[in-house]
């Protein structure tokens, strides 16, 4: 087998390609530390005084290059009690959702929604992505963007009516039956 001056060529491509990436995990932690972080911070509790919002603007950093920002909506009892007998109950306590922006591995930022659960009430709905980004793309009207994305869906969860369909959970073949009952009421 001979390799071709092509086939070294390529070869050296991907290795510079390779040292560019771990150049810009590098770059990209820097600019979380000087940069991003402190205006997150900034913007997140900016919007939430001018929204009187009652919420805690967190930082989290266990692990080194993996620091997270957390806007929770806490912790609250949910109205809702287990019984222990003899007329007692245990408060079930409600966790109200929180907007995570979180250091990946690789320095790029994962914006993400943790969705409100009660305790020993169902399973938590998964976390949803809204987005992962080099930290330099991130600018304020992002930031509002994914704060009103963010209570939308914690408005849409608290609001939960199993009489509206969503729109992505439908079945095939009930769409098709919809639609000729609209074309049957049309006629």
């Amino acid at each position: 087998m001979t390799f071709t001056e092509q086939d070294y060529l390529n070869f050296l491509r991907k290795v510079e390609r390779y040292k560019e990436v771990l150049q810009n995990t590098e770059r990209y932690r820097q600019y979380w530390e000087a940069e991003l972080k402190p205006a997150l911070l900034e913007h997140l509790r900016k919007a939430a005084e001018l929204a009187q919002l009652p919420c805690l603007v967190e930082e989290r950093s266990e692990i080194r290059n993996l620091g997270a920002l957390v806007l929770s909506l806490g912790h609250s009892q949910s109205g809702l009690g287990e019984p222990l007998g003899e007329g007692l109950h245990r408060d079930l306590i409600k966790h109200n959702g929180s907007l995570v922006y979180q250091q990946l591995f690789n320095g790029k930022i994962m914006v993400m929604i943790n969705y409100p659960y009660i305790e020993r009430y169902g399973q938590p709905q998964p976390p949803k992505t809204l987005a992962i980004y080099r930290p330099e793309e991130i600018k304020e009207p992002y930031v509002i963007r994914h704060l009103e994305t963010f209570i939308s869906e914690i408005t849409f969860w608290e609001d939960y009516d199993d009489d509206r369909p969503d729109e992505n959970q439908r079945i095939g073949f009930k769409l098709n039956f919809e639609r000729a009952e609209v074309r049957e009421k049309e006629n």
